[in-house]
C-alpha cells in the first residue's frame, strides 16, 4: 500500500466538501473493494475520509409507502430486514446470493453500488487494461473473455459490473440519493446511475467528485412473485456469469433485469412486454444488439433458459 492520510467525517456535507477539495481522496466504510484494490496498488488513495460514523445506516419508511436505505446499512442487515423481506424479496434474495457472509457483514448499501467494474485482467498489473490505465488496450478483447460483457461493450473495455444488488435495484426502479460538496441534495434514478464504457473508462456512475451517498429509496411494493436466479461456476463467492431479477405478476406481466451480461445492470423496459409470450420473445428484447466473442457467446442461450426457469418459477 501506499501512504495515504486519514479522518473520520463528522457530517455527510463535511465529508462531501473534504473529498472535492482533496486531491486523491476517496470515502470508506466497509472498504471490501477499496482496500483490496489499495493493496495491489490500483487504488492509490491519498486520504482517505472515513464515513462509518455518519448514522447513515437506518431503514426507514418514506412516506410514498416505500422503504429508504441509508447508505450504511451493511448487507446482511439488509437482506435479513423483515421490510424487504416481505415488501421486497428480489432484494433480500439478490443479497444473499452475493459474496460471502463475512463480506456481506462489512459491505454497505453505497459501497455494494459503487465497487468497481472489473474483470481478472483488471487486477493483473502485468496486463494491459483501459481501465486501470487509460488507452494502454484491452486484455480481455482477443483474451480469455467467457465472463465478460455481451451487452453495451465497447471497443475499450468489456468488463461486467459484479453486483447482484444492484441487478434488484435496477428492476425494483430505486432511486440513490446524493449529498454535493455544496451541501444541495441530488437525487438519481438507478437507471441513470451507471455509465457504459466510453472515453473515460475510470468513470462508471454519474456521482461526481465528492459526491457522497446517503441513501437509497425503495419505491412502493410491487407485489408479485419474486425471484433472483444466480448462474456461476460454483456455488459461492463467484461472480454470475448470468443472473435474472424478476417480479411477475399474476396475469404474467412483469419486470425483468439482467446481471453479468453488461457494464451496469442491464433493463430493458421494451422487452419486458413479451413476458406473457414467454422467455424466448423477452431475451430477443433484452439481447438485441448483442455482441459476442467465441468464448462468451453461450450466455445469449444461457439468458433465454435461465430466464425461463424463472418464469416457470414463477407460474408455481
Amino acid at each position: 500500500m501506499k501512504p495515504f492520510t486519514y479522518e473520520r467525517a463528522k457530517s455527510p456535507a463535511e465529508a462531501a466538501a473534504v473529498a472535492a477539495r482533496t486531491q486523491g481522496a476517496k470515502f470508506i466504510a466497509g472498504g471490501t473493494n477499496l482496500l483490496d484494490l489499495m493493496k495491489l496498488q490500483i487504488e492509490t488513495p491519498t486520504h482517505l475520509i472515513d464515513v462509518n460514523g455518519l448514522a447513515l445506516d437506518k431503514i426507514e419508511h418514506t412516506p410514498e409507502g416505500g422503504l429508504r436505505i441509508g447508505a450504511l446499512v451493511r448487507n446482511t442487515d439488509l437482506a435479513a430486514d423483515q421490510r424487504v423481506r416481505r415488501d421486497y424479496g428480489l432484494l433480500a434474495r439478490a443479497l444473499l446470493a452475493g459474496a460471502s457472509g463475512q463480506l456481506r457483514n462489512r459491505a454497505t448499501t453505497a459501497g455494494n453500488l459503487l465497487q468497481r467494474t472489473r474483470c481478472p485482467y483488471f487486477y493483473d498489473s502485468n496486463m494491459p487494461c483501459n481501465k486501470r490505465q487509460p488507452g494502454s488496450g484491452c486484455a480481455a478483447i482477443g483474451g480469455f473473455s467467457r465472463q465478460h460483457a455481451v451487452m453495451g461493450v465497447s471497443d475499450a473495455c468489456i468488463a461486467t459490473h459484479p453486483s447482484d444488488m444492484a441487478v434488484a435495484l435496477r428492476t425494483l426502479d430505486a432511486v440513490v440519493e446524493t449529498v454535493r460538496p455544496d451541501g444541495s441534495a441530488r437525487s438519481i434514478p438507478i437507471a441513470e446511475f451507471y455509465r457504459l464504457p466510453g472515453d473515460t473508462l475510470h468513470l462508471e456512475t454519474v456521482v461526481e467528485r465528492g459526491e457522497l451517498i446517503t441513501a437509497v429509496t425503495l419505491p412502493r411494493p410491487l407485489g408479485g412473485i419474486h425471484i433472483y436466479r444466480k448462474v456461476r461456476d460454483r456455488a459461492s463467492y463467484a461472480f454470475a456469469l448470468v443472473s435474472i431479477g424478476a417480479v411477475v405478476q399474476r396475469d404474467g406481466t412483469g419486470r425483468v433485469a439482467l446481471g453479468g451480461v453488461a457494464h451496469k445492470p442491464w433493463r430493458v423496459e421494451a422487452a419486458e412486454a413479451a413476458m406473457p409470450r414467454g422467455a424466448k420473445a423477452v431475451a430477443q428484447g433484452l439481447l438485441a444488439g448483442a455482441k459476442t466473442t467465441h468464448e462468451n457467446a453461450f450466455k445469449l442461450p444461457l439468458v433465454e433458459r435461465t430466464l425461463a426457469a424463472v418464469l416457470a418459477e414463477a407460474k408455481g
